[in-house]
């Protein structure tokens, strides 16, 4: 028989006989490994349990608690999806790729007519757990190509899989009962360890991740080795749907996407547009008080201009098509809105004096995300981005960046924002695509970067490869509720488009120089923003940001509604946002109502208020309330808006 030599991650070296089994080869260092091993790899190579190996290497053993264990756990668990789906709907059904990813695993179907629903996963998972009671088996069957081709005829996405897995003219297949389903990935040898897994939800996936392809319909789901862990993940699901922002938009009517009528391009309600103008009276107050001239400049601009920034070679993907027009000009939809602010610095002679020479916008920019890629607010087509961007001799540079800075940590103060981090994002040099070429440039500008945050003393992490074409960046990097990274903010030097776009300013010796133009975003845009926003505040806004501030429920319309217009009136006239319930509803449920909507401020008239010219103030979230004269209530409201609430109800 045939030796084999296998190197162990701790350097020991083993001889086995030809076609032993990781199971073996586990046993043979500790039976409780042997009990826990669920794959192994040789070579960097990942292999099943049972699998026979013919060669030798460096050998590690896979095991159950491991990340790579868990990812076999759920791939095995994406193979009996399959099979339950297969055994459900027959040849009626297509798959494309399936697998385990970070969060989970998913299997994607076509189905001849409907496609499957959320209604019908339960049945699914029923069939799931009738294989894993009975433990079958998931033998690993290997066909040639012509035979593997014929297995999956009259599937279009398998065949095209198989011709990409084939290998030495091998297809595997998994044989689970009597489906064959095409293998990707290491399984477990049978299903029974497959005991805690969930269905979660179903979603459009096109075929390949491309556009221009059919969309598919993808099941998520999770698995894990533990109950404990499986009931920590649901709980954690749960929390993130109770704040996904397009479920709380959705039920306070903040804002809405209709694809019909444009993917991507969101209709702000009464409510969102309310909270979206406050933020942006906030921000550009907070800008002009820190020396920001503010400007309005077109949607449109001269294709022309985004060829001199390299926006067009850069970007030309992400941007929508031209316009073309009769006269020979061609217009784009601006994705940036520093060509604009690059020519409002332009429109006359620079002085040294007028230096730094700060230009903001709540500009309007327009990007193709691809459909797959649109999610509510957080990544839309039609956009407002807080931009601002600053002219600055060289030696303002690190002053000006720190100025950024302080505004950037103050504004976060306001809104209450704590959990994020910084991140320096640098070019990656050997990229010589994205990044414009001068090493010099580089070097110099993200060195300063680097000493400012520094000399502030903040910690912050370095990122190769994440800045934008023209220069190095301070990213602000904040996580959604539902776990995903965003940037937030940024701050980005650029050396680069003032020189392309040939910017000047008189020097003290009366030359010409070139400024450095700096990039900033202290909000992002309003969509994102906001979306940020509902999923930080669950939807229950501070005073100071909530669409509605005040509800005035009367006891009786009839007898106390003139009252409760009359308050309603003189808080309007604070421009404190109030409104009249008017509804002829039990008190119970109007009280109720108004805690739903996340309202800060209940009030409740009757007699007893009108005869002593009181209001019962109930604060959101409080079962309790408190009797105040009016002008004690908008005191304390008055308050609360205007310390941002961090004085909220006192």
């Amino acid at each position: 028989m045939t030796q084999l030599s296998f190197e162990f991650p701790d350097g020991k070296v083993k001889q086995f006989d030809a076609g032993v089994d990781i199971k073996s080869i586990a046993k043979s260092i500790a039976i409780s490994l042997a009990k826990k091993a669920v794959a192994g790899k040789v070579d960097g190579q990942m292999v099943g349990v049972n699998t026979p190996l013919n060669k030798g290497g460096k050998v590690e053993v896979i095991t159950s608690d491991s990340k790579d264990g868990l990812s076999v756990l759920r791939n095995t668990a994406a193979q009996l999806l399959k099979a339950a789906l297969h055994d459900t709907y027959h040849d009626d059904i297509k798959f494309g790729t399936n697998g385990a990813y970070d969060d989970g695993f998913y299997v994607d179907t076509d189905k001849k007519e409907n496609q499957v629903s959320a209604d019908e996963l339960q049945p699914l998972s029923d069939k799931m757990n009738k294989m894993i009671k009975h433990n079958v088996p998931l033998k690993r069957v290997i066909l040639s190509k012509a035979d593997a081709l014929n297995q999956v005829d009259g599937d279009p996405y398998q065949a095209k899989l198989v011709n990409k897995f084939a290998s030495n003219d091998q297809v595997a297949f998994y044989q689970i009962n009597d489906y064959m389903s095409l293998a990707n990935g290491v399984v477990l040898p049978s299903a029974g360890s497959v005991k805690y897994f969930k269905l979660l939800s179903v979603a459009g996936a096109y075929w390949e991740g491309k556009s221009s392809n059919p969309m598919l319909q993808r099941i998520y789901a999770t698995a894990f080795v533990k109950k404990v862990d499986l009931d920590a993940d649901v709980k954690k699901r749960q929390e993130a749907r109770e704040r996904d922002h397009r479920v709380i938009g959705n039920k306070l009517d903040l804002f809405f996407v209709d694809p019909k009528v444009g993917q991507g391009l969101p209709y702000w309600m009464p409510n969102g547009a309310t909270i979206r103008r406050v933020i942006e009276r906030y921000i550009v107050d907070k800008e002009v008080a820190a020396g920001y001239e503010h400007v309005y400049t077109p949607v449109l601009m001269n294709l022309n201009a985004y060829k001199t920034s390299g926006h067009w070679a850069h970007y030309r993907d992400d941007m929508f098509p031209p316009m073309k027009m009769k006269d020979g000009e061609e217009l784009e939809l601006r994705p940036m809105n520093c060509p604009s602010h690059i020519q409002i610095y332009n429109r006359h002679i620079r002085s040294y004096r007028e230096l730094p020479l700060r230009i903001a916008e709540l500009g309007m920019m327009h990007r193709y995300e691809k459909a797959g890629a649109l999610s509510g607010l957080q990544r839309v087509r039609e956009m407002t981005l807080n931009d601002g961007h600053t002219f600055v001799a060289p030696d303002q540079i690190q002053d000006e960046f720190k100025r950024i800075l302080n505004l950037m940590v103050d504004v976060y103060h306001d809104f209450d924002i704590s959990n994020y981090h910084f991140r320096l994002s640098y070019r990656d040099p050997k990229n010589t695509t994205k990044y414009f070429q001068n090493d010099a440039l580089w070097n110099k500008s993200q060195k300063m970067l680097k000493g400012a945050m520094d000399d502030l003393g903040l910690d912050y992490v370095e990122a190769e490869g994440e800045a934008a074409f023209y220069g190095p960046k301070l990213d602000v990097q904040t996580y959604t509720a539902l776990g995903n990274e965003e940037t937030l903010s940024t701050i980005q030097l650029d050396f680069m488009l003032p020189k392309r776009f040939d910017l000047h300013y008189v020097g003290k010796d009366g030359k010409d120089h070139q400024p450095v133009m700096i990039h900033r975003g202290i909000v992002s845009t309003m969509e994102r923003f906001v979306a940020y926003l509902i999923e930080m505040y669950k939807g229950a806004f501070p005073t100071w940001l909530a669409p509605k501030q005040v509800k005035i429920i009367p006891v009786s319309l009839d007898k106390h509604g003139d009252y409760a217009k009359k308050i309603n009136a003189k808080l309007r006239k604070l421009h404190i946002r109030s409104e009249v319930e008017n509804r002829s509803e039990k008190m119970g449920y109007l009280i109720r109502d108004a805690q739903t909507h996340k309202i800060p401020y209940t009030l409740v008239v009757g007699d007893d208020e009108m005869s002593n010219n009181q209001v019962s103030v109930r604060q959101y979230g409080h079962k309790d309330s408190k009797d105040e004269s009016i002008d004690e209530f908008v005191k304390q409201i008055q308050k609360d808006i205007q310390s941002y609430s961090r004085h909220y109800g006192e």
